[in-house]
């Protein structure tokens, strides 16, 4: 079947992705419910992984969201090359297996790929209870996946949700949420952020904006949501060894994003990935702060009222179910 561009939006912002990547329309949806609920479950319960690697004892393991291209696959590069064990995320197969087959082939760390989709919370607890269940540590987390501002319109998750703020902030709050006990118990450890210089504060009257949408508007609120949960799970793990952060990498750096918001790249995702990494190795970081590349920065005013990050926190809670 040939669809328009915005049919097949409309297609993959309600249906259901496989583990082939073929979306299903709501209709069809009801169909493969009554007639293939053990490839659902499939899907839903066990995401596709990539089974033969364990990491070394004593290797540390790091989660890169969103690792099979642009910055997310530079940062999970490097952190191979750094003998990390990189857990490598994303919602294509074929893309995620390149990242894995590439940190393996430099032969210090190495890595395994696990296919989730962030717009759906049930593939989101999926990946997580795989992850739990696979090792037994996690001394890095990179949120990284993320939904531009492009295209111009409003899509809704398989959860019902706005879907830049369900990918770019609530699923990742979920995620965090699941690792945390894990997370602690191998501190030292990190929680980088990767957020962004565009930033809106957000209407906790119409969180998902269903009123004066764009793009923009959506991409920049679901951004700086990232920013105030930095900064609430920052003061939350004060003395735990967890150190959390949050960062605007780089300026219009060369990826698909960028690219497909009809913008002109100004940065590489070499210089994006060295501002991530300085929030992982740096040992004189602190937590709780947001950087503009390598610099301190601050953020949107409203990263800072309390009020405001209580009642993100409140919301995601509700949401995500995770507490």
């Amino acid at each position: 079947m040939n669809l328009s561009k915005s049919q097949e939006l409309e297609w993959r912002a309600g249906g259901i992705l496989t583990n082939e990547g073929t979306f299903f329309s709501s209709g069809t949806r009801r169909f493969a419910t009554l007639l293939g609920g053990l490839l659902l479950a499939t899907v839903v319960i066990a995401p596709t992984v990539e089974a033969q690697e364990t990491p070394r004892p004593g290797q540390q393991v790091a989660l890169v969201t969103g690792s099979t291209g642009g910055l997310g696959r530079e940062v999970a590069s490097r952190l191979g090359a750094m003998g990390y064990f990189v857990i490598v995320h994303g919602r294509n197969r074929e893309r995620g297996m390149e990242v894995v087959q590439a940190i393996r082939s430099e032969g210090v760390g190495n890595a395994r790929f696990y296919q989730a989709d962030l717009g759906s919370f049930d593939q989101v607890r999926a990946f997580g209870e795989a992850v739990l269940r696979d090792y037994d540590r996690l001394d890095v987390l990179v949120n990284n996946a993320g939904f531009g501002r492009a295209p111009d319109e409003r899509m809704v998750s398989k959860d019902g949700h706005e879907l830049r703020f369900q990918v770019n902030h609530l699923s990742h709050f979920l995620l965090t949420r699941m690792f945390l006990p894990l997370i602690v118990e191998n501190a030292p450890s990190r929680i980088v952020n990767v957020s962004s210089g565009a930033q809106q504060p957000i209407d906790f009257d119409d969180v998902m904006i269903e009123n004066n949408f764009s793009g923009g508007r959506a991409y920049a609120q679901s951004k700086l949501a990232q920013i105030l949960f930095t900064i609430d799970l920052a003061e939350e793990l004060e003395g735990t060894g967890v150190i959390v952060n949050a960062l605007h990498p780089a300026t219009y750096m060369d990826t698909a994003m960028v690219r497909r918001a009809g913008l002109t790249p100004r940065a590489t995702v070499g210089e994006g990935a060295e501002a991530v990494l300085q929030l992982v190795t740096s040992t004189d970081i602190g937590s709780g702060g947001y950087f503009n590349g390598l610099r301190p920065s601050r953020a949107n005013d409203q990263a800072y009222d309390v009020d405001a990050r209580a009642q993100l926190r409140r919301v995601s809670e509700e949401l995500t179910g995770a507490r």
